[in-house]
């Protein structure tokens, strides 16, 4: 691409308004995440107890391997979540703006 391609693109409204929304989208959610990780670190550095304390009588496993696993698929979950914006109205956003940039 040359550089008055470039400007074009970089002029076009839609694009700052996909540079926008994308960039709060994945903020959110990496706030989502990274609050999630944080949070149950801290707990397990600062108050391991909580965690430590058995799902059943006498029971081997504990409260934190659930809690754990949890934080892993809503990760899982909030890559989805991305995903299916990126594939949608992000990527109807992009199509437009390579359809007015090339006309």
């Amino acid at each position: 691409m040359s550089d008055p391609i470039y400007e074009r693109v970089r002029n076009n409204p839609k694009f700052a308004e996909l540079v926008r929304r994308r960039g709060r989208l994945a903020a959110l959610l990496s706030v989502i995440v990274l609050g999630a990780y944080y949070a149950f670190m801290m707990v397990v550095a600062f108050a391991p107890d909580l965690l430590a304390q058995p799902l059943s009588e006498g029971g081997a496993l504990t409260v934190g391997a659930p809690i754990g696993a949890a934080i892993i698929v809503v990760s899982w979950l909030l890559t989805g979540v991305y995903s299916r914006f990126a594939n949608g109205p992000f990527e109807q956003l992009n199509n437009d703006i390579v359809r007015e940039t090339l006309q």
